[in-house]
């Protein structure tokens, strides 16, 4: 059955700026953040509220992005592949020249409109991805919310990616720093490691932005 593809659909919208990507590969580069509402997990720890959103038709969304100067846009949410007629955004954005970036807890596949996939699974689910998730990435990106390490070892069986990063969990204010780069340290000394992590900091956060 052929998809029928509105002219100009709403989304969820949580929030749109302009600003530095703060963690991963790709720190310190310029983009437009499109945040859209809702997920389809719930972390504890999320710091993003998802369920607070507007509805934003197409247009106004093209028509807001004029105002920015970044030519990269990284779509993220909450978790953007739930997001009905995400496709005729990201055609609207092709079209319009700009580079996509998805941040994805990596359970659905990435839309093949997007340049440059950000995995970040959750250890938190991790019977939902021994059932299912993405194949590959661009990087791969888990919050050491606990003993991640046999997850971490699972994710880099599943999912193929250029680049994998522990990144702290902050809860209350605090970043759980030591224990995330302890099970750094772990990962990379297996004497069958067959990926090296990194570290992954929200520097956005340490430098005052959004």
């Amino acid at each position: 059955m052929t998809e029928i593809r509105p002219e100009n659909p709403a989304y969820r919208i949580v929030e749109i700026f302009e600003s530095l990507q703060g963690e991963g590969y790709n720190t310190g580069m310029s983009a437009v953040f499109i945040r859209l509402g809702k997920c389809n997990l719930a972390c504890a720890w999320c710091d993003t509220d998802y369920l607070t959103f507007t509805m934003m038709s197409l247009a106004d969304i093209l028509g807001r992005l004029k105002s920015y100067t970044a030519r990269n846009i990284i779509i993220t949410g909450g978790e953007p592949t739930i997001q009905p007629h995400l496709a005729v955004l990201l055609d609207a954005l092709k079209s319009a020249g700009y580079r996509l970036y998805l941040e994805t807890n990596g359970l659905n596949p990435a839309p093949p409109q997007i340049d440059y996939v950000a995995a970040s699974p959750k250890a938190c689910y991790a019977a939902k991805y021994e059932q299912q998730c993405i194949e590959t990435a661009d990087e791969v990106r888990i919050v050491a919310d606990g003993d991640v390490l046999a997850f971490c070892a699972a994710m880099e069986q599943k999912i193929r990616a250029e680049h994998y990063y522990l990144s702290p969990c902050e809860r209350k204010g605090e970043m759980n720093i030591y224990e995330t780069i302890r099970q750094i340290g772990l990962l990379n000394s297996r004497p069958d490691a067959a990926v090296h992590w990194q570290l992954s900091v929200q520097t956005h956060k340490w430098a005052g932005i959004e």
